[in-house]
């Protein structure tokens, strides 16, 4: 267990963030937080990351934080850099200067070896071999360089000085900073923001071969489907861990709360059942006896609680076009879009009621495309119409980032000034602008809000054709759900970008994707295109020990040292027969809870409990066929 933190309370100016935190790190563990916006993930990276204090739970339970050793936790900050003089390269390398000062330091004592082959400079020699081996120092200028090409940096960009840099291609250098600098607890708050397809999915390859921990915030389903292994959410202020991936968890929480429910109705039914007996024959002598049984059986009943309702507080409104269109939507002939230079060249015909997704990588011209398309700039040369009918909907990316000293009911009603104030709030309240919400200032809502209310705008005009710019930005799972349900049932047309995969793989029936200067159209949705990519994928920057080993230098010296092999064995086998007298006691522990009588009638804990100790059997078992192993060729060295 790397780090532990049992009934923690966040509170900021008197309001609980969080109530009740529980959780745990183990190693080489990756854990995704989930849960509604402004539940408390980002402050739970921060309690772990130690930036916010640690409070006890006022009640009697048992709190506290602690950690093993003292791993070192690596977290993006907004502040990253305090030298913007430096240029990316600099800043980048002060994260590989022991990796360097260890390769020197083992070439120096290569060299003595030609001179002093005692057995002490051998094996203080193969001692700082096996340290630099272990800690990547093969593969440090491979994965140095496979960072910056990845996360979208050229050559020459290397160069330049950080405040040449916009503040998003800042946060990407920080985060190449903090991934090379291999952290024991690495925290990532959205690391998907701001990267493209491709880079969203090298980083999950990475990260799934990341060797240490990693706890990640994320919105983006498939990113936490493909990388988690565990899923601890937030809700109502408590956490609760759940074994598996992303939709592991929802079947699993969907599983609890449907046993919860039916087991707390079965138990309101026999306490009823109990007390109508009670009452019943209390009076009568003959019976007195057997009532009095019956209320000693609801005295030491373990009450089962009703379960949680799931927070499931979502926008909502039945939309559909106002007019239907004709067949024919959008003719697209020999379209070139851009600035002052082309970013593509377009051919395509859209027919009522398809939708169609654009994807591709940052900077490549999808929002150009949608921006010439709506007539905000116009195209380089070709042609573009709409059928008959046509209105459309426009949602622009850049909504988030809005400023108005505008009240949220006044910009509403201006667009819409025939509706009455009970339908202007309601049409509000139907995207969560309730109450004392809709006199709010644009300018201080969240990115959230603002595209919720940019979509109540577009919704209430009911256009047949709706042209969106990354609409899930700044939404979390459950928007983003609702979002997908109601587009999946709107019977217009739709042409969108997103890099939510889940999302375009949920709505796409066609896709435009922006690759190697071009724009191919590819007429099947999104498990097809990645079906087809997948022979083309590419192998991720943290490679295999097996990999690791192939990158050696073939020149290194071999050194011939009768005791190194059996000095290593007996070194693992040391360190197994720990790890197995900690897993045994770890999994008595476990034992232990789960027989508990206070767990008996804790539905949840028993199964998170079955869970764990299936996985701590199975640990076990591996490192104890490993020390097996291990100690067979021990005895094979002693025979010799």
């Amino acid at each position: 267990m790397l780090l532990q933190i049992n009934h923690g309370v966040v509170q900021f100016a008197g309001h609980t963030v969080l109530e009740d935190a529980s959780f745990e790190i183990r190693e080489k563990e990756k854990i995704a937080v989930v849960g509604r916006n402004g539940c408390g993930k980002t402050t739970l990276l921060r309690l772990i990351a130690g930036e916010i204090p640690f409070e006890k739970e006022s009640s009697d339970q048992e709190s506290g934080y602690s950690k093993t050793g003292d791993p070192v936790i690596g977290y993006l900050k907004q502040s990253a850099f305090s030298d913007l003089s430096l240029t990316m390269e600099q800043e980048l390398r002060k994260e590989l200067a022991s990796m360097e000062e260890a390769e020197a330091e083992l070439k120096r004592m290569s060299k003595e070896l030609e001179s002093d082959y005692s057995e002490e400079k051998v094996a203080a020699y193969t001692r700082a071999e096996q340290a630099f081996q272990e800690n990547g120092g093969y593969y440090y200028e491979k994965e140095y360089d496979t960072l910056i090409r990845k996360f979208g940096f050229s050559e020459e960009e290397r160069k330049k000085s950080l405040r040449e840099f916009s503040g998003g291609q800042q946060t990407k250098i920080a985060f190449i900073r903090l991934l090379l600098s291999h952290p024991d607890i690495l925290l990532l708050d959205e690391p998907t923001n701001h990267l493209d397809m491709d880079t969203i999915e090298w980083l999950e390859g990475y990260l799934r071969n990341y060797g240490k921990a990693v706890v990640v915030v994320s919105h983006d389903r498939m990113f936490l489907d493909r990388i988690a292994e565990t899923v601890v959410e937030i809700e109502y202020g408590v956490t609760t861990r759940y074994r598996g991936n992303y939709s592991d968890f929802i079947r699993q929480k969907k599983e609890r709360y449907e046993k919860q429910k039916k087991d707390y109705e079965a138990q309101q039914k026999e306490i009823k059942r109990l007390q109508e007996l009670i009452e019943r024959f209390k009076s009568k002598p003959t019976k007195a006896a057997m009532a009095r049984s019956k209320m000693k059986v609801l005295e030491r009943m373990n009450r089962i609680e009703p379960p949680d309702r799931y927070d499931e507080r979502t926008f909502h409104t039945a939309f559909q076009p106002e007019q239907e269109t004709g067949k024919d939507v959008l003719s697209v002939e020999d379209l070139s879009f851009g600035y002052q230079e082309s970013l593509g060249n377009l051919n395509l015909e859209l027919k009522k009621g398809e939708k169609l997704g654009i994807i591709g990588g940052n900077g490549k011209g999808k929002s150009t495309l949608l921006k010439t398309l709506t007539g905000l700039i116009p195209p380089l040369s070709g042609t573009y119409h709409y059928g008959v009918h046509a209105k459309i909907g426009y949602f622009d990316q850049q909504i988030a980032q809005i400023q108005s000293d505008r009240r949220v009911i006044d910009d509403f009603w201006e667009e819409f000034p025939t509706l009455t104030e009970t339908e202007v709030r309601s049409a509000l309240g139907a995207f969560l602008f309730t109450g004392e919400d809709v006199f709010k200032e644009i300018s201080v809502l969240s990115g959230g809000e603002k595209v919720r209310l940019a979509l109540c705008k577009i919704f209430k005009r009911r256009p047949n054709i709706l042209i969106l710019d990354e609409p899930t930005n700044h939404m979390d799972i459950v928007g983003k759900e609702t979002l997908e349900a109601m587009l999946s049932h709107y019977t217009g047309t739709l042409l969108f970008v997103s890099h939510d995969r889940y999302f375009v793989k949920k709505l796409s029936e066609r896709l435009l994707s922006f690759e190697d200067g071009k724009v191919v159209h590819y007429q099947f949705g999104y498990d097809e295109y990645e079906e087809k990519r997948a022979a083309l994928a590419e192998d991720t920057a943290a490679p295999s020990q097996q990999e690791r080993s192939k990158e050696a230098p073939k020149e290194k010296k071999a050194i011939y040292n009768p005791g190194k092999e059996r000095s290593k064995l007996e070194k693992k086998a040391k360190r197994l027969e720990e790890e197995i007298a900690e897993a045994e006691a770890y999994l008595d522990a476990l034992k232990a809870e789960y027989e508990a009588p206070e767990n008996q009638a804790r539905y949840g804990r028993l199964t998170e409990l079955s869970a764990e100790i299936e996985e701590a059997e199975a640990a076990l078992l591996q490192s104890m066929e490993e020390w097996d192993r291990i100690s067979e060729e021990l005895e094979q060295y002693a025979g010799n």
